[in-house]
């Protein structure tokens, strides 16, 4: 269990192709390209064990957050991630992190697509757990969530917006 008593600095969290509160680049939609955004970060606190990655819509369909990418497993030691990952669930560009299926239900990252003429907000997150995720290959995104909940020891995101064309 993660010690509480210290408060724990925000994960800091950049990416080359977005910055933090501006316009998601094309590409990154569902519309474009719907590569998987290069991100870095630091910060990490100690007891880090594993790093999970996500990003979510919180005003998805129906008014609920919708998870478009979870990437966990991703080992402490690594600071960033490239652009345009494999959507496999065992990503070969981050050797021992799996991928599991959006709210969508596809393995992988599955950009920005809010309604046409809506512009949504896009919540990139990374988490410092204090554990490995026990799952199987390829897990929906409930199960992920379940599964770091109480083990997020810090977080920091990304936020940027998309309007539906």
């Amino acid at each position: 269990m993660p010690d509480t008593s210290r408060a724990v600095s925000p994960v800091r969290v950049s990416s080359p192709g977005i910055l933090d509160g501006d316009a998601i680049p094309h590409r990154f939609s569902a519309e474009g390209g719907n590569f998987s955004p290069a991100l870095s970060w630091s910060n990490l606190p100690e007891g880090t064990i594993s790093v999970a990655v996500t990003c979510e819509d919180p005003r998805g369909p129906h008014g609920r957050p919708f998870l478009l990418w979870t990437l966990f497993n991703v080992p402490p030691f690594l600071s960033d991630i490239p652009e345009g990952l494999s959507k496999v669930p065992l990503s070969p560009e981050v050797p021992g992190a799996s991928q599991g299926l959006n709210d969508t239900g596809k393995v992988g990252y599955d950009g920005p697509a809010p309604p046409r003429g809506h512009t949504h907000f896009y919540e990139f997150r990374v988490h410092a757990l204090d554990t490995v995720l026990d799952l199987p290959t390829g897990p929906s995104a409930a199960d992920v969530r379940r599964a770091m909940e109480g083990h997020v020891l810090s977080v920091g995101q990304l936020v940027g917006t998309f309007s539906g064309r």
